[in-house]
C-alpha cells in the first residue's frame, strides 16, 4: 500500500488515495433522545479512531475537528491530525459522554448554523497558517473539507434549517455538507448495516454545495460502518482501473487504441490489512505485507498519471475451476467508475456494459483470468514480473478481484484422494460432534469480534497521565488545581465575522499544492506536540 519506502522522521508525500479531505463533525444534541444515542455514538467513535489513529502507512485521514451543538455551539476539538493522536481524540469523546442527558434546555435556532460557520472560519485560519510556512499563497491552496452533522432530529427539517441559515454563507471551501439522522428502526438487516442515503434536495443547490441526507440506525455497528467509510478513497477525479476485454465479441463499443473493449472501473478495499495495525495476532508474520502483493494492484491503480493501470483479460475459467489455495493477498472490489471528468453518456454506457458483464459471467458460471500491465517500461531492458488476477462476479453491480499464484510461486504438495468410506466407528463419533455445532447459513463478520478495538485503544494511549476534558479543566482551574492540560489549537478559532458575498469558485489547485498542505499540516502538528505536551 506504500507509494515508496519511508526513511527518516518525516513521512513521504502521500498518494492521492490517502489525501482524504479534512472532516468537521458536528454533534447536534437534543433531549431526551441524546440519552439513547450517547453511549452508542461514543463507543463507535472510540472504536473508529482506535483504527484510524493506528493504521500504518500514509495517513488516510488528514485533519479532524469536533463541534457540539446543544443550547449553543462549542468547539470541543479544533482541527488536528488524526494519525497518532488517539489520546487527544479519546479525551474529546469522554467529554461527549459527560454532556447533559436529562432535563430540558431552550435550543437557539441559529446554533447549528453558527457551528458550521465557525468551523469554516477555523478551517480557513488553519489553511492560512499552513500557507505561511510555504512558498504557496492561501488562494493557491485549494483544499476543501467535508462537514457532517449528526442529529436525532428529523433529518429533512435539519436540512431545511441549514439551507435557510447558510444561504448567505460562502461555502466554496466545503466539498460536501452532510446531515446524518440517527434513528431507531432505519435498518432492519444487520448484515449490511449500510447507511440509507436519500437524494439531495435540488433546492439546496443555491448554496453551491448540495446537502446530503443519510439515515443510520442507532446501534454501534451501523455508526462504525458509517465512520469507516471515511477511510475509503472517495475521490472521483479519475478512474482507477481500465479492464480490457478482447474485442471480437464486441463491435459497437468504445475501444482504446489496441482494439480492446475498455471498462473504466474504480477500485475499493474490502477490508483492512491486519499487517497495517500494530500488535495484531498475525502482525509478526506479515502475511499481507503492504510492501508486497497488497500494493501491487491498489498502489498502481492509485497513482495519478496520464496512463491508467490496466487489467487485461486473457481467458475465461469455469467458476468451479479455481482452487482457493492458489489465491493470495487481500480481495478488492471493482465498480463502474463515477469519475466526474467523463461525460454523462460515457458514464452511462460504461455502467451498462459493466452490468452486462456481471450478468453474463453469472449466467455462464464463469470467472475471468487477467494480467496486470505495468504503466510504463521506460528505457529499462529488464522485463517486469507480471501479476495475475482472477475476477469473480457477484449478485451486486461489483466484481471481486484476487491475486492468483503463478508457476514460479508454487510449492509441491501431495493431495491423496479421499477414500470413499471411512470406518463406521470414526464416522459415528465425528458426525456426533458435528451435530452438536450451531449451523449458520452464512458467515457474517459483523457478528464476530476479536477484541481488536480494546487492544488498539490500550496500546495507543501513552502513559502520560490523565487527560482532562475541557469542562473538567475549567472546573479545576477555578479551584486552582490545574494550570492547563490540553494542547492548544494550532490556530485558535477566531470570533465570527460576517461572511463575505459569494465568490466564484477558483480553479482546482495543482497536486503539488495539495501535497504541501497535508505535508505541512502534519509537520505543524508534530511541532505543536513537542512544544506543548499533552501530559502533565
Amino acid at each position: 500500500m506504500y507509494h515508496e519506502r519511508t526513511t527518516g522522521k518525516r513521512p513521504s508525500t502521500p498518494m492521492q488515495i490517502y489525501q482524504q479531505p479534512p472532516r468537521l463533525l458536528i454533534v447536534h444534541i437534543s433531549l431526551p433522545s441524546w440519552a439513547d444515542i450517547c453511549s452508542n455514538l461514543c463507543e463507535a467513535l472510540q472504536n473508529f479512531f482506535s483504527l484510524a489513529c493506528s493504521l500504518m502507512g500514509p495517513s488516510r485521514m488528514s485533519l479532524f475537528s469536533l463541534y457540539m451543538v446543544q443550547n449553543q455551539h462549542e468547539c470541543i476539538l479544533p482541527f488536528v491530525q488524526v494519525k497518532g493522536n488517539f489520546a487527544r481524540l479519546q479525551a474529546c469523546i469522554s467529554e461527549l459522554r459527560m454532556l447533559q442527558r436529562e432535563g430540558c434546555f431552550r435550543p437557539q435556532g441559529t446554533s447549528l448554523q453558527l457551528a458550521v460557520e465557525d468551523g469554516l472560519q477555523q478551517f480557513k485560519q488553519y489553511s492560512r497558517h499552513v500557507a505561511t510556512g510555504t512558498a504557496l499563497t492561501y488562494t493557491s491552496l485549494e483544499i476543501y473539507f467535508q462537514i457532517t452533522v449528526l442529529t436525532s432530529q428529523p433529518g429533512k427539517e435539519v436540512v431545511k434549517q441549514l439551507e435557510e441559515g447558510l444561504k448567505d454563507t460562502d461555502l466554496v471551501r466545503v466539498r460536501r455538507l452532510q446531515v446524518v439522522e440517527i434513528t431507531k428502526g432505519a435498518l432492519e438487516c444487520m448484515d449490511s448495516a449500510s447507511p440509507i442515503e436519500e437524494p439531495s434536495n435540488d433546492e439546496s443547490s443555491f448554496l453551491g454545495t448540495d446537502i446530503d441526507l443519510q439515515i443510520i440506525d442507532n446501534d454501534v455497528v451501523s455508526m462504525e460502518i458509517f465512520f469507516k467509510a471515511w477511510l475509503h478513497n472517495s475521490g472521483t477525479d479519475q478512474e482507477h482501473i481500465h479492464l480490457l476485454l478482447p474485442s471480437q465479441s464486441f463491435s459497437n463499443v468504445s475501444r482504446v487504441r489496441d482494439n480492446s473493449m475498455c471498462l473504466k472501473c474504480d477500485l475499493q478495499e474490502r477490508l483492512l490489512s491486519p499487517s497495517l495495525l500494530p500488535g495484531t495476532a498475525d502482525g509478526s508474520l506479515k502475511m499481507d505485507d503492504p510492501k508486497g502483493d497488497f500494493s501491487t494492484l491498489y498502489q498502481m491503480a492509485s497513482q495519478t498519471s496520464a496512463s491508467y493501470y490496466k487489467l487485461r483479460v486473457i481467458k475465461a475459467l469455469k467458476s468451479s475451476g479455481i482452487c482457493e489455495s492458489v489465491t493470495y493477498g487481500l480481495p478488492f472490489i471493482l465498480r463502474p467508475t463515477s469519475c466526474w471528468q467523463l461525460d454523462w453518456d460515457e458514464l452511462e454506457t460504461n455502467q451498462q456494459h459493466f452490468h452486462a458483464l456481471c450478468h453474463s459471467l453469472l449466467k455462464r458460471e464463469w470467472l475471468l483470468l487477467a494480467k496486470g500491465e505495468p504503466l510504463s517500461q521506460g528505457r529499462s531492458l529488464r522485463r517486469a514480473a507480471t501479476t495475475f488476477y482472477v475476477i469473480m462476479p457477484s449478485r451486486s453491480l461489483t466484481l471481486l478481484v484476487k491475486a492468483v499464484a503463478t508457476r514460479e510461486l508454487m510449492l509441491p504438495n501431495s493431495f491423496p484422494l479421499l477414500p470413499e468410506n471411512p470406518p463406521d466407528d470414526s464416522l459415528r463419533i465425528v458426525e456426533s460432534v458435528l451435530d452438536s455445532l450451531e449451523l449458520e447459513p452464512t458467515y457474517n463478520p459483523l457478528q464476530i469480534w476479536s477484541h481488536l478495538y480494546s487492544h488498539l485503544s490500550s496500546t495507543s494511549v501513552k502513559p502520560q497521565g490523565r487527560l482532562h476534558s475541557s469542562w473538567e479543566s475549567r472546573a479545576l482551574r477555578k479551584a486552582g488545581q490545574l494550570q492547563t492540560n490540553r494542547v492548544r489549537a494550532t490556530v485558535a478559532p477566531l470570533p465570527m465575522i460576517p461572511a463575505p458575498g459569494r465568490v466564484p469558485k477558483m480553479p482546482d489547485a495543482s497536486k503539488a499544492s495539495s501535497d504541501a498542505f497535508f505535508q505541512l499540516s502534519m509537520e505543524e502538528e508534530e511541532e505543536e506536540e513537542e512544544e506543548y505536551p499533552s501530559g502533565p
